[in-house]
C-alpha cells in the first residue's frame, strides 16, 4: 500500500536518535530517504551489538532508509550532497550547533537554492542554555 509522502525525497545527515528517528517516521510514511553518515560513522552504531553486530537503536531508527558516507572535507562528496539537497524536499541534521553552516550545507544557505525544501535542524537540548526558550512564542495580539 502506497503511503502518503510516496515520492517526497529526504535528505538527513543524522546521527545518535533524534534525527535518525524523525527520518525513520517519514520513511515509514513513504518518503525516500537517504542517511548521510560522516567517514567515522554514526557513533549509535555502537550502542550494543544485539541484531547481527549492530545496535538495536540503530538497526529500529534506520530501517526503510538508504545510506551513504560522505566526507564533507572533500570538495567531491559536498557537491555531491549539494546535488542531493536541491533534489529533496526535506532536509533533516543534528549535527552540533553551526557544524553544518562550516561545512557548507546550512539551512538558510540550502533553502535559498533550492525554494520548496523544508529544513529541520535538531538541536540537543543540552547544547541550549536553560534559559533559552525552545521557542519565541508569538504574543495573541499579533495571531489575527
Amino acid at each position: 500500500m502506497p503511503g502518503a509522502l510516496d515520492g517526497l525525497l529526504v535528505v538527513s545527515v543524522e546521527q545518535a536518535v533524534a534525527a535518525p528517528y524523525c527520518s525513520a517516521r517519514l520513511a515509514d510514511a513513504g518518503a525516500r530517504v537517504i542517511k548521510i553518515e560522516r567517514p567515522e560513522g554514526d557513533f549509535a552504531r555502537g550502542y550494543d551489538a544485539y541484531v547481527h553486530g549492530l545496535a538495536t537503536y540503530f538497526v529500529w531508527l534506520n530501517r526503510g532508509k538508504q545510506s551513504v558516507v560522505l566526507d564533507f572535507k572533500k570538495g567531491e562528496d559536498l557537491a555531491l550532497l549539494h546535488r542531493m539537497i536541491g533534489k529533496a524536499a526535506v532536509l533533516i541534521q543534528n549535527l552540533a550547533p553551526g557544524s553544518a553552516e562550516r561545512a557548507g550545507f546550512g539551512s538558510a544557505a540550502m533553502r535559498a537554492k533550492n525554494k520548496r525544501l523544508i529544513t529541520v535542524d535538531i538541536v540537543s537540548a543540552s547544547r541550549r542554555p536553560i534559559s533559552a526558550p525552545a521557542c519565541t512564542p508569538t504574543p495573541p495580539s499579533s495571531r489575527r
